[in-house]
């Protein structure tokens, strides 16, 4: 979590997207893609940091069985990125910041755990919540200032 907020940290110098990070790490802990909100940039409305790094990890291993993987995001995911994660096979989500507006990972939906969707994925949630949300109320007041 500690390098996902890194990159939404540096996101932040750079006023694009609102900054999100996500990673996508092996069971021997390494990364294997990265991802950060693109929606502005590439005019996506797709273009979250979760589906930016399962695209890259899929890429990356020419499959979309990411089953081995555990996505790390700074933000708890939405509808659409959770969709993309069981779909992907993902069997663990770590976040750090409840989205209490959109969130599908157990504040306003529990898409990750509905069983309904397939194998539910595991959710580690709320780690390192609090630099998490900074980041976030940061970016957003200085957006409301300019």
């Amino acid at each position: 979590m500690s390098q996902a907020l890194a990159i939404s940290a540096g996101l932040m110098a750079v006023d694009s997207d609102v900054p999100v990070a996500a990673l996508l790490i092996n069971e021997g802990g390494e990364v294997v893609a990265t991802g950060h909100n693109l929606k502005e940039q590439d005019h996506d409305p797709t273009a979250h940091a979760e589906i930016v790094a399962i695209r890259a990890a899929a890429a990356a291993r020419g499959d979309w069985h990411l089953e081995d993987l555990t996505l790390v995001v700074t933000l708890e995911p939405c509808v659409m990125c959770a969709g993309a994660i069981v779909a992907a096979r993902i069997p663990r989500v770590v976040f750090g910041a409840w989205d209490e507006r959109v969130g599908a990972a157990g504040s306003l939906y529990d898409l990750l755990r509905d069983g309904r969707l397939g194998r539910p994925v595991e959710v580690v949630a709320g780690v390192l919540a609090d630099e998490a949300a900074q980041q976030l109320t940061q970016f957003f007041a200085a957006k409301r200032d300019r």
